[in-house]
């Protein structure tokens, strides 16, 4: 199994140009997208649907008026002022997709990069979204998937990585690597899981300096955001991506 990692959103044009037909692409959006998706698909959203733009959401409510719409510009929920007249449901926190909220309901969400890497992965033949809440899930899936090919994207901010993400594909990269050909692993990889290797013992305070983390801890409604998304396992789930919908799929026998 080829293990490789992409460390900033930068590279996300480039793979619209590769083959990614025996790939499992896994999404990374710590703090907070892929957070706010697992916890919805666990407390029982039929599926989430990632969209690029504010207008696109808007159309899915106009055509669909029982889906609920959710995401963040700048952080923050979206509110009338950015769509013409129409507050957001949800915003970007996984602590608001509580059951009684979310259950039975279809998400449209558009986030600032977690969509975007999403759609940039849309090619590969597996997609799935993954964060710490569900990762141990995830690396069962993958491995038992056994693909040719692992490439685990973080959607990082901006054009620039994100911390969070780094270290949440590194610890990914550690539960997958062990028995793996070393000629096989990518030195993106090595870097993601080193860097992961170097924080565990702290990975809350290394988190707390990264610059999402910094921004989410000055906002007092979302501080408490940070350490729910750096909570590990909580949600046995796995998050698929297809035909345009995110959606929690049995684990594989």
């Amino acid at each position: 199994m080829k293990i490789e990692v992409i460390l900033t959103p930068a590279e996300l044009p480039g793979l619209k140009r590769r083959d990614l037909s025996d790939t499992a692409c896994v999404i990374f959006d710590v703090l907070r997208a892929t957070s706010a998706f697992v916890t919805a698909l666990h407390h029982g959203a039929r599926a989430m649907v990632p969209v690029s733009e504010i207008s696109e959401a808007l159309a899915w409510r106009q055509k669909q008026p029982d889906v609920l719409l959710g995401g963040e510009r700048d952080g923050l929920r979206i509110r009338a002022a950015q769509t013409g007249g129409l507050d957001f449901d949800l915003g970007n926190s996984p602590r608001e997709y509580t059951p009684e909220k979310v259950r039975g309901k279809i998400i449209v969400s558009t986030t600032t990069n977690g969509t975007r890497a999403l759609h940039a992965a849309s090619g590969a033949k597996t997609v799935l979204a993954a964060c710490f809440l569900n990762l141990s899930a995830t690396a069962k899936f993958l491995h038992l998937l056994s693909p040719a090919h692992v490439m685990l994207v973080c959607a990082g901010t901006r054009e620039n990585a994100a911390l969070e993400d780094v270290l949440a594909a590194g610890e990914l990269c550690e539960m997958l690597m062990d028995g793996s050909d070393p000629h096989e692993i990518f030195d993106s990889a090595e870097i993601s899981r080193r860097t992961y290797t170097q924080a565990k013992a702290h990975l809350a305070a290394t988190v707390a300096a990264s610059e999402n983390a910094r921004r989410l801890l000055a906002i007092p409604e979302l501080r408490d955001d940070v350490l729910f998304c750096l909570q590990h396992d909580i949600f046995p789930i796995v998050a698929q991506l297809e035909a345009g919908r995110i959606s929690s799929v049995p684990a594989l026998k």
